[in-house]
């Protein structure tokens, strides 16, 4: 394969992974990689459509003045993500503005931004954010037309209801890993190009570890939902009023009040979860606890008053992870740092259906059978069952 060929096919492969992990972190509520602005209230630093390159919230460090973050909005914009950026800071939180707009969120409504509801921050150098033009039009234009297709489909079939903008962005996140891997499988496979050197490609073969990648890319992608899409923030409103009422969120000033959160666990796998603060004025214990599948457990969480009376926003964040290894193992790594938690369950999955793959498989590469070549599944089985045996 020539240089050319090798850098066009490295360019396509890495549009689609940023592609993929744009409309991912939209699907999951926090930006991954990628994140865009839909409307021009960050004009002229972001205009409509721009895309950002966004820092997640654990490896951003803390917010500063004049910095643009991502935030999970209360009020405005219909409760959802929000880029603004930071004009200031008080003791319950950040004050944030669109640089287009005349006012701040909170004169708008919104409360103070807590930490626990920053989710991304965007990339800056020498004070201008780091933006790609027009890339969220490209991504909103993709996710229309997924809409559209789907919907007219749907009615074609004469099934009921429409396809959402989630659902949307999940078959965008579907058919882009499902082109990955199968440019990447189709690649190895099939009749072999006209060259003027001897190519050492074998027809309708697909290599062994193509396969193992195909499937430790689905059993990853999988695991990795199964700890993001439950993990959180949750917000909690704190009233304090000289008339409290026995409601543990209506408070006088400076005392505290005790609510108890569930934690639900709807898997087959158990999950340790860790939940801690993410805003002053907030307790929570236990901080870490093993859920059975299909159980619940219970954290107490401890919401604190300020001595001035006013209402108020306290947050508590939610990490999961699949107990693949020893709870405290797991609590040891989310101590240092979430994403590394995280690594070490898709290092066991990895491990795990990388010996799955080849115990079932075996080592040899898989060969794809021509239409008259076709062998009933059931016999491949048995074939294959007696080659396991005889080791």
């Amino acid at each position: 394969m020539s240089s050319v060929a090798s850098s066009r096919r490295i360019a396509g492969i890495a549009l689609a992974v940023l592609v993929v992990a744009m409309v991912l972190g939209q699907l999951l509520g926090q930006p991954i990689l990628l994140g865009y602005v839909a409307t021009g209230s960050m004009a002229p630093a972001m205009d409509a459509g721009d895309g950002f390159v966004a820092v997640p919230s654990p490896l951003s460090g803390d917010v500063s003045e004049g910095d643009v973050i991502v935030f999970e909005a209360q009020e405005i914009n219909d409760g959802e993500l929000t880029t603004h950026r930071v004009v200031d800071e008080t003791e319950d939180g950040y004050v944030t503005r669109g640089d287009a707009n005349p006012f701040t969120d909170q004169d708008a409504g919104e409360p103070p931004v807590t930490d626990g509801q920053v989710v991304a921050t965007a990339a800056q150098v020498n004070g201008h954010v780091v933006t790609i033009p027009h890339l969220g039009t490209a991504v909103m234009g993709a996710q229309s037309i997924a809409m559209t297709a789907v919907d007219s489909l749907a009615a074609a079939v004469g099934v009921p209801g429409e396809l959402d903008a989630e659902g949307a962005g999940a078959m965008l996140v579907a058919i882009g890993i499902a082109l990955l891997g199968l440019g990447t499988a189709f690649d190895r496979a099939g009749p072999a190009r006209r060259d003027t050197t001897r190519s050492r490609k074998r027809e309708n073969v697909i290599a062994i570890w193509v396969a193992v990648g195909l499937v430790l890319l689905v059993f990853v992608t999988l695991a990795t939902a199964a700890m993001v899409i439950p993990s959180g923030t949750t917000s909690y409103q704190v009233v304090a009023t000289d008339q409290p009422t026995d409601e543990p969120q209506v408070l006088a000033p400076g005392e505290t009040g005790e609510l108890e959160r569930t934690v639900d666990n709807a898997g087959y796998l158990p999950v340790v979860v860790a939940t801690e603060p993410a805003s002053r004025g907030v307790t929570v214990e236990p901080e870490g606890q093993t859920v059975a599948s299909r159980s619940a457990g219970e954290t107490t969480v401890r919401l604190s008053a300020p001595r001035t009376e006013g209402e108020y926003v306290r947050t508590v964040s939610e990490y999961r992870y699949l107990m693949v290894l020893p709870p405290s193992v797991l609590l040891g790594l989310h101590g240092i740092h979430p994403y590394l938690a995280v690594a070490g369950v898709n290092a066991v999955i990895v491990a795990i259906g990388t010996g799955l793959v080849l115990a079932v498989l075996g080592g040899s590469d898989l060969r794809l059978r021509r239409p008259g070549d076709h062998v009933p599944l059931t016999r491949r089985l048995r074939r294959k069952l007696r080659r396991w045996r005889s080791r």
